[in-house]
């Protein structure tokens, strides 16, 4: 009986020598999709903020995000949005909320900032839950979902206009410019420029 025990002991010990924190899952998420060079995928995303889909590239804090409507850049500082049905663009420095919604990936830089979480399996992945330890946070609560490469395939956020979600598939490594986070004129020579900042 005392082998037993002995046994189960270290089979307990083993197991939670290999459990993970939902920090070290988002550390390894945050690292992988943190490619120093960018990444792309292909987003669907639904909830208060509208319902649409799209392509973004990403590196670092910068984004572009591209879907029938608009497309919107963002060098890390200023964002650029072209509405194709006005051909409009509106210069902001956008809110944390304003920028999650349009990169599903902006969770990388807020999970270090003032949130509770939780983590648990999912499939063959993990579910993260965050929770704002300041309910004046914009974003109050998010869960992430990840598979098993650490790549994350569904983005879950609320904020004081409800919940969104945001489903993320074919990401990829790419080799992006800076040039191509910030909005260029001559490609748009009709369009109206109006700042909002």
């Amino acid at each position: 009986m005392k082998r037993i025990i002995i046994a189960l002991m270290c089979v307990l010990a083993a197991t939670a020598g290999y459990s993970q924190t939902a920090k070290q899952i988002l550390d390894k998420t945050a690292a992988n999709v943190s490619a120093k060079s960018g990444a792309t995928a292909f987003f669907v995303m639904k909830g208060k903020y509208g319902n649409t889909a799209g392509t973004i590239s990403i590196k670092g804090k910068k984004f572009m995000a591209s879907t029938p409507d608009a497309k919107t850049w963002y060098d890390g500082k200023n964002q650029w949005t072209y509405m194709a049905s006005s051909e409009e663009v509106n210069v902001t420095t956008p809110t944390q909320a304003q920028q999650q919604m349009m990169n599903p990936y902006r969770f990388i830089n807020l999970y270090n900032m003032g949130y509770d979480m939780t983590s648990k399996t999912v499939g063959s992945g993990y579910e993260v839950h965050l929770v704002a330890n300041n309910p004046q946070r914009t974003i109050t609560e998010m869960y992430i979902t990840v598979n098993s490469q650490y790549i994350p395939t569904n983005v879950k956020m609320k904020t004081s206009k409800g919940w969104s979600e945001i489903a993320i598939s074919n990401f990829k490594k790419a080799k992006i410019s800076d040039s191509v986070f910030r909005f260029n004129a001559k490609d748009f020579p009709n369009a109206e420029v109006i700042d909002l900042r």
